[in-house]
């Protein structure tokens, strides 16, 4: 089995940053990639950013340009740089371990945007 365990969520103010980090352990000698969705209260789960075994990134368009995500090999750990933040990446936000047809999922960390 694979464990993700998240950190790194909070409050805070629009236009300000955080950091999550999402640590790796387990059944993990081979993935294809991992990656942050979110979940918004009343809206479905979406994917945010992804970094494949290569290291090739996406982004999904709402957060281009103000989110980066990072890995450390080393650790099996990745890490999502939020700037500019604003009141709509209000969410809960997840990590993610794909490998083949299997998802894996940390608990959840709690952003919250607001004044």
């Amino acid at each position: 089995q694979v464990q993700l365990v998240e950190s790194g969520g909070g409050l805070v103010q629009p236009g300000g940053s955080l950091r999550l980090s999402c640590a790796a352990s387990g059944s993990i000698s081979s993935f294809n990639s991992m990656g942050w969705y979110r979940q918004a209260p009343g809206k479905q789960r979406e994917l945010i950013a992804q970094i494949t075994i290569a290291g090739s990134t996406n982004y999904a368009d709402s957060v281009k340009g103000r989110f980066i995500i990072s890995r450390d090999n080393a650790k099996i750990t990745i890490y999502l740089q939020m700037n500019s933040l604003r009141p709509e990446d209000t969410a809960v936000y997840y990590c993610n371990l794909q490998r083949y047809a299997l998802n894996f999922w940390g608990q959840g960390t709690q952003v919250t945007v607001s004044s």
